[in-house]
Formats: C-alpha cells, sequence, structure tokens
C-alpha cells in the first residue's frame, strides 16, 4: 500500500481542462460522437486515411499545447512529491510533440524533471489499456502496485486499475462520469492529492509527522475525569488521579538515534518530560530489544547503566522485559518512567496566557551535538573539527547535560509556571510548534536571542545540520508570568545553568511568529524529520 510514483495523466489534469475541443476534432475527422478519436483513427481502412487523421489531430494537439496552462496547484503538487523523493511520470494519449510543448509553459518543472514521460508514440495500446502504467512502471523500477494513477477521464483510473496500481479521478469541481471500475480516491482539485500522499507514501526516520498524529487524536475517545491531561501534540505525559488529590504521571519514549550510552538517554529524556509536569519521577519500567548476535555483555552493560541512572534519579527499576530480536538493526531502548505530584502543583500547558514569557535554558541542540560528537568522530575529523573539541561534544551528555530535571524543579517550586516544554526531537523549531498547540496560543519567538553554543554551531556547519531541527533534549522551554520571569532567571543561574529570556505568548490560536530585535518578522524554519535522523539516512 506504499506510494513509490505518481504518475499522471496530462490534458486536463496536469493542464487546465477545456484547451483541446473534442466535439470539433470529431466533427474535423468525421470522428462519430462517443467514439474515442484515437481508436477512430486505427480503425480508418487505409494508411493515407490514418496519416491523415494523426496529421490533423496533431496540428490540434500542437495549437491547444501552446496555449495551455498549468492546472490549479499543479506545480506545487509536483514540488511537494519532488521534495518526498517519489518518482514522477506522465502517461498521456496525446503525441509526446504536444506533451513536450505544453510542458514549456511550466515556470517551476520541465520533461527533464519528470521520471518517464510516455506518450501514444510509446505504447502500441493507450489508456484504457494497462500497458502505458505497466510500461511506466518497469522504467521507473518500481511495481505497478506502488503507482498511484492520477487522471480527469475514465480510461486513467481503467488503465490503472487493470495494472494494479491504485487511482486517483480528478473531477476539476465537477461530477465523475460512471466507471467500470471505481477508482480509490475522489478528489476535486489538484491540491488534494497531497493529503493522499501523506498517507500512503513512505515516511522518513523520526517521529509521525504532527499532522497525521492530529489525524487520529481527534477521533481518540477520553475516558472523561480519568485523565487530566490527555493524549495530544506537544503533550508528552499523561495524567491520571490516583488519590485523593495525589496525580500519576505517565511518560514512555524510545530511545533510537543513539547507541553509545543508550541507557543514560533512555532514562533522562522520560524523567525530563516527568519533571516538567512538577512532577517526582519514582519508578521506571524499560524494554530493551537488541539485534541478533549481540554479545550478553552488551546487554548487561546497558543494564547496568540504567541502574546506576536510576540511582542518580531517585528511581526504582521495577520491571521490564528484555530480547534479542532480528526486528532491530540497533539497539532500541523504550523506557517508562511514572511520577507523582499533588494535583495543585500540575502544571498543565493549557494554563500558559497571552503576555507570558517563554524562557530556555542552556542553548540549544544540546543532546544532537553530543549523539553528532558520537556517532560521527572520524568524519568530523576529517572535516577539521579538533579531536578535544570532539571530546567535549561527547561529554555534552553530563556537561551541560541532556537532563532539565533541575531547572524544571526550580521553575515549578517558584509557583509562576504556566507550561514547560522540554526540547527534544525535532529541536526547538519542533518544541515550539508542539508547545504553541499544546497550549492553544500562539508565540512570538527572538530569533536573535537564541543561545546556541559555539561548539554546535561548528558542527552544524560542518556536517550541514541547521541546530534548529537538531535534537535537544538538555533544554527546558518554561513560560511564566511576564513580571516573574527575571527572578526565575536568576534562580536557575545561581543554580550553575543558564537561562534566557527568548520569546512571549501571544493570542490564543496555534503558530510561530519569528522577529529580530528590532521586532521586525523573519523567517522560521519547520521540520519535517529531526536534523540528526536526516543525517543518519542520508548517510546510509
Amino acid at each position: 500500500m506504499r506510494t513509490l510514483a505518481v504518475l499522471f495523466d496530462f490534458d486536463g489534469t496536469l493542464t487546465k481542462p477545456g484547451t483541446l475541443d473534442f466535439a470539433f476534432i470529431r466533427q474535423a475527422l468525421g470522428c462519430p460522437h462517443g467514439q474515442p478519436v484515437l481508436e477512430f483513427i486505427n480503425s480508418l481502412p487505409s494508411e493515407k486515411q490514418r496519416t491523415e487523421a494523426k496529421s490533423i489531430l496533431d496540428r490540434f494537439e500542437m495549437e491547444a499545447a501552446s496555449r495551455s496552462q498549468p492546472n490549479e496547484g499543479a506545480e506545487d503538487l509536483l514540488d511537494y512529491i519532488k521534495f518526498r523523493k517519489l518518482k514522477l511520470g506522465i502517461i498521456s494519449r496525446n503525441s509526446a510533440a504536444a506533451i513536450y510543448r505544453a510542458l514549456a509553459n511550466f515556470t517551476r518543472i520541465g520533461a527533464a524533471g519528470f521520471d518517464v514521460i510516455i506518450s501514444r508514440d510509446d505504447a502500441s495500446l493507450p489508456k484504457p489499456s494497462p500497458e502505458a502504467v505497466l510500461l511506466a512502471a518497469r522504467r521507473m523500477g518500481v511495481t505497478a502496485e506502488s503507482i498511484l494513477m492520477v487522471g480527469d477521464f475514465v480510461y486513467d483510473v481503467e488503465a490503472g486499475r487493470w495494472a494494479g496500481a491504485r487511482t486517483v479521478f480528478l473531477t476539476n469541481e465537477g461530477s465523475p462520469p460512471p466507471c467500470t471500475q471505481l477508482p480509490d480516491y475522489i478528489v476535486g482539485r489538484l491540491p488534494e492529492i497531497r493529503k493522499i500522499i501523506e498517507l500512503t507514501a513512505p515516511l522518513a526516520a523520526g517521529k509521525l509527522p504532527n499532522p497525521i498524529l492530529g489525524q487520529f487524536l481527534a477521533q481518540l475517545e477520553i475516558a472523561g475525569e480519568s485523565l487530566l491531561i490527555a493524549p495530544g501534540i506537544g503533550e508528552d505525559i499523561a495524567a491520571v488521579p490516583i488519590a485523593n488529590e495525589e496525580i500519576l504521571v505517565l511518560k514512555s519514549d524510545p530511545v533510537t538515534l543513539a547507541t553509545d550510552a543508550i541507557g543514560h538517554y533512555a532514562v533522562v529524556v522520560n524523567v525530563n518530560d516527568v519533571a516538567t509536569s512538577g512532577a517526582t519521577p519514582r519508578w521506571l519500567l524499560t524494554t530493551l530489544l537488541f539485534p541478533v548476535g549481540t554479545a550478553a555483555e552488551e546487554i548487561l552493560h546497558v543494564m547496568r547503566d540504567l541502574q546506576a541512572l536510576c540511582r542518580q534519579n531517585d528511581l526504582f527499576l521495577c520491571g521490564g522485559h528484555t530480547e534479542i530480536t532480528d526486528a532491530v538493526t540497533r539497539p532500541i531502548v523504550v523506557a517508562q518512567v511514572a511520577g507523582t505530584v499533588q494535583r495543585e502543583r500540575l502544571i498543565d500547558k493549557r494554563n500558559m496566557r497571552e503576555g507570558d514569557h517563554i524562557l530556555l535554558t542552556k542553548g540549544v541542540a544540546i543532546e544532537g551535538t553530543c549523539i553528532l560528537a558520537r556517532e560521527f568522530p572520524q568524519k568530523l575529523r576529517e572535516l577539521g573539527m579538533t579531536s578535544g573539541e570532539i571530546e567535549k561534544c561527547r561529554g555534552f551528555l553530563t556537561n551541560p547535560g541532556i537532563s532539565i530535571r533541575k531547572e524544571a524543579e526550580i521553575a515549578a517550586s517558584s509557583g509562576k509556571v504556566t507550561a514547560m516544554h522540554d526540547v527534544t526531537e525535532g529541536g526547538l523549531s519542533t518544541a515550539l510548534e508542539e508547545l504553541s498547540i499544546a497550549g492553544r496560543h500562539r508565540i512570538r519567538v527572538f530569533a536573535d536571542r537564541i543561545p546556541i553554543l559555539d561548539e554546535t554551531a561548528k558542527i552544524g556547519r560542518l556536517l550541514g545540520i541547521r541546530p534548529l531541527g537538531l535534537i535537544g533534549s538538555g533544554s527546558l522551554l518554561i513560560c511564566c508570568a511576564a513580571g516573574a520571569s527575571d527572578s526565575l532567571i536568576q534562580s536557575i543561574r545561581m543554580a550553575g545553568i543558564e537561562a534566557t529570556w527568548i520569546g512571549e505568548i501571544l493570542e490564543e490560536g496555534t503558530g510561530i511568529e519569528a522577529v529580530n530585535d528590532a521586532r521586525e518578522k523573519v523567517p522560521w524554519l519547520s521540520f519535517e524529520v529531526d536534523e540528526v535522523a536526516r543525517l543518519f539516512e542520508s548517510s546510509k
């Protein structure tokens, strides 16, 4: 069911409909109403008649091609398909010359942007025969079943279904005619196809994208008072009332990106989320998955690391599961941390208010900097980073550290905090978007104030990584009353942790507005996948 390639009909699909006047063409050819033009031409008794008819058709098509324009949203959709790294093709009953001429009227993509273009000149049997779809599949190196066939006519649907592809019928805001083969999807406009691709194309490594997760969460049934903080985008914990005024806070998260010090990451990132709720982390359960062939000593090393981290964080390692399986190619630790907090001290992101200040502790991408230094030391040396610099970045695990528990406890004890959110996968950019969604308020961020450590900036330059989209455990976002921000920053700094005022809460809604120190709007990047995941993928 995965979409690896998208095939488009051309005239009336990628181009605006109505350019070709088929009634006029039939009249010029003497083709009976209702009979397909190509089939009529091929049925003519003599070669001379067929040649003359094809010449007339070619002339009409070329004239129409010179006037054709991209359909609404066509070029944006094609850009998105290329961005998703899917194969892209055209199959048409038009001549190749007419297709190439019409593509000259596109502004952002030409014939070279398509992996395959198949016209009536290439396929001996045009649509509705599946021949052209199967030919396109072979040329693109994909199966027909992995193709999404898009067209505005019944022949497009029939060709696609008979080849085994999934099909999209584009109505161009009209009514679809009856088909002998029903399409898998019906859309009125091309831009709607993006949603189909989002659901069926292979996902990149990283968290499930928020728009897709949001579709599921919107349908999730929540059992009333049994949950004080329910599942939601930007909500990293669940809060459950258990007895009197005591609340149980639950968190589960896997560690998949780091192979070195994986136990440390697993404990700390889960403790971090529990701490952002104002709760005290108390219990840990883990599921440990190791590739086939792993030595027992390697597994025991992770277990000992987990136990040591539990002691440091006053946690009880109270159970879990360990398995060696061919389902993974590197170690994975899935941890769950539970903690407790009194109801009146529970910090709920929905309590943020317009005018609140947003503080950020330490600097962005501490975790990502550490991971990159641990996973790519040789590459960084080759690019000019010194061994001392690499070792310092490896040490970011504990200094400045990926734990935010201390500053979270200081913030929670102030009584002035309305929301907290730790920066994890997707970096500060994604964390602010999640905070905005969970808190139901827009956010203004002062882009020039965002602290980026020198080592992080250097690794970013060397590896082509953007720090704002780099996984960032170790940095905590704190929303507090405007009048309390200075004293809270001072309290955190007295504990030896840097803190910076980087933004403010705006009116109700969602979204990020970035400004410079002069409060002029500046671009703000959004990241589909974390920069570490992108680097791992490109390094394969």
